[in-house]
């Protein structure tokens, strides 16, 4: 690789994980994977020397982990307070089409899934706003389980870099 492009790449590399670390907390951005993208860069810059095949397989790894926990994080938490599986598959579909409208979208579309589908089974408001309430608390919980797997494989990336 070109030494005069070096220093270029490494201010991508942590424009990636830095935007990436926003966007673990930002659902408008994919956080885990733009983080995973700046270190496989980082370790493409320095040809797999310090950190190696095994190291980007268990990132990957962690990276595919965050994705599912990303849209399975808010119909789990429908599904703890007995949520039918209208209300789950409205808090996933309202997950999806909620990346279309912006952070509202993606605070609300979960929200909103989850209670339309359980009024459209029960019709009782209570257990659908409470439907609705712990679709959130899922997404909460899922925000901090992405944010523990962004830390974790950043730390595992310098371990692997620095210290293996």
């Amino acid at each position: 690789m070109d030494a005069a492009l070096s220093p270029w790449l490494w201010i991508v590399v942590f424009l990636l994980v830095g935007v990436g670390l926003a966007g673990t907390i930002l659902p408008i951005l994919p956080g885990v994977p733009m983080i995973f993208i700046g270190l496989w860069l980082a370790a493409w810059i320095d040809g797999y020397q310090r950190v190696g095949g095994f190291t980007m397989g268990l990132l990957g790894v962690l990276t595919l982990l965050s994705v599912i926990v990303d849209f399975a994080a808010s119909a789990m938490g429908a599904k703890r307070v007995g949520a039918s599986s209208r209300a789950i598959w409205g808090a996933l579909i309202g997950s999806i089409v909620g990346i279309f409208f912006g952070i509202p979208g993606l605070l609300l579309g979960p929200f909103a899934g989850a209670v339309i589908g359980e009024l459209s089974v029960r019709g009782d408001s209570g257990q659908a706003a409470k439907v609705g309430i712990a679709t959130w608390l899922g997404l909460l919980f899922g925000t901090l389980a992405k944010v523990a797997l962004s830390f974790a494989m950043i730390g595992i990336f310098v371990l692997s870099y620095f210290v293996l």
